[in-house]
């Protein structure tokens, strides 16, 4: 089914494991709980596409287009996403553990609890999305850019902060223990570090050169 035009498509519960559907036109279909595991959908638009609890594990969608997409609970566990658009798409709860988002746009999107475990974002533009309470433990952020992204509850433990943007970032609450190439410079330059877990390296410097940070945050 590759190129093929299923805009406004009913195919919510269908089977579609490792269906080829390259380039496929899913505007604003309806795939709400559809099994697509290992499915091919690499360039395909799914734009508006309704894929609430849709099984996506190890499918192929490196470059699709999912701006503004449906993906509440979504199972999406070691699927290639990279250079996909999802631009304010809703992740909510998604399952992305050990995903591929290298170069991903998700600007503005909502990944509020989401298990992100092991997930690749390097170089990827999460501007404004919300991570509240996100699972992203030992995740890859190299070079990410998370200016003014919510990371409040998130859990950062072990992950990879090479070269992050975290410029205006909060992290209330976040657990960042352990994290790698984290440096005082991205510290210094979030919202807020207000009941933020740090390692003692960063916490007795930052408390001492920047205390606002760590002050209660007006609501």
């Amino acid at each position: 089914m590759e190129g093929t035009n299923l805009q406004g498509a009913k195919l919510g519960g269908a089977k579609l494991e490792r269906a080829k559907l390259e380039r496929a036109y899913l505007i604003e279909a309806n795939l709400q709980g559809t099994d697509l595991y290992g499915a091919n959908l690499q360039g395909a638009n799914l734009q508006e596409a309704n894929l609430y609890g849709a099984d996506l594990q190890e499918a192929k969608l490196e470059g699709a287009n999912l701006q503004g997409a449906k993906l509440e609970r979504a199972k999406l566990e070691r699927a290639k996403l990279e250079r996909a658009y999802l631009i304010e798409a809703n992740l909510e709860g998604a399952y992305l553990i050990e995903a591929n988002l290298q170069e991903a746009n998700l600007q503005g999107a909502n990944l509020k609890w989401t298990f992100l475990i092991g997930a690749n974002f390097k170089e990827a533009k999460l501007e404004g999305a919300n991570l509240e309470g996100a699972n992203l433990k030992e995740a890859e952020l190299g070079r990410a850019n998370l200016q003014g992204a919510s990371l409040e509850r998130t859990n950062l433990k072990n992950a990879h902060l090479e070269g992050t943007n975290l410029e205006g970032a909060n992290l209330e609450r976040a657990d960042l223990q352990g994290a790698h190439h984290l440096s005082f410079d991205q510290l210094s330059k979030v919202k807020t570090l207000y009941d933020t877990k740090l390692d003692e390296e960063f916490l007795v410097p930052l408390k001492k050169k920047y205390p606002a940070l760590f002050e209660k945050p007006n609501e």
